[in-house]
């Protein structure tokens, strides 16, 4: 995982910021360059020498052997309108599933050179362990979103609006980058309403290794899940979950 992380950051850094890249609009609107496409296409390559027997699901070209025991899962570029406009919130995706499950996951933020592996039970930041602080109550928190007008759009605006009206602190630094943050002890609360299983895997175990709790909007699994909800503590999280689904009575 460590050598997909290193190849596909090699890939990227130097095109990060190039105001000569080409942006594509993909049928749901979200944007795609020759980066995010270059990148995902090195490390099926890799992944194919190294493991033949293993399926690939990435973002820009599809499903390889799904149905495998060991997949992988690829994001090249999670937070490509931060990639595209030169803003650093943007990383690289990787996770291995074992029977459908998320087991092992990164997040590779390559121009800060911030290097996240999680199993579920430990995680690292450029190989130092790391942990979510210990924040059990929302008006403490730092809550992180990718974008303030989704929740509207694709849950329940209102209950967000709870949450942030509570947390002591919020900011759009989203996408992946957002759960670095929150594993790495930066921030506590990280929500996304709206999700795919590529952008959700490598989480799980990222998260999860590093102490917090990490659910669908409506406190389920978190994979697969087309929502996420990740918190530092299981009091917190519960919290939150309390004040998405409903108004304090």
């Amino acid at each position: 995982m460590m050598e997909l992380a290193v190849a596909s950051g090699g890939f990227l850094r130097p095109l990060f910021g190039q105001p000569g890249l080409a942006v594509e609009t993909k049928p749901d609107d979200s944007p795609v360059t020759a980066a995010d496409r270059g990148a995902e296409e090195l490390m099926r390559r890799a992944i194919a020498r190294k493991f033949p027997g293993h399926g690939i699901i990435g973002e820009e070209f599809g499903r390889d052997r799904p149905e495998a025991e060991l997949v992988w899962m690829l994001d090249p570029v999670d937070g490509t309108k931060s990639f595209i406009t030169g803003v650093p919130l943007w990383g690289t995706l990787v996770a291995l599933l074992h029977q459908g499950q998320p087991v092992l996951g990164c997040i590779h933020q390559p121009v800060l050179r911030q290097l996240m592996i999680g199993d579920g039970v430990a995680t690292t930041l450029n190989g130092r362990p790391v942990r979510c602080r210990a924040t059990r109550r929302i008006e403490e928190a730092t809550l992180l979103t990718s974008d303030p007008l989704n929740p509207a759009k694709f849950q329940d605006g209102a209950g967000y609006d709870r949450v942030q009206h509570r947390a002591r602190l919020v900011r759009t630094w989203g996408d992946c980058y957002g759960y670095l943050l929150l594993a790495a002890g930066w921030a506590d609360i990280a929500l996304d309403p709206i999700m795919n299983p590529w952008d959700v895997a490598a989480l799980v175990p990222v998260v999860r290794g590093a102490g917090g709790v990490i659910s669908d909007w409506q406190g389920g699994a978190a994979f697969p899940a087309q929502s996420t909800v990740a918190a530092a503590t299981p009091e917190l999280h519960a919290q939150v979950i309390a004040a998405l689904k409903s108004p304090p009575g």
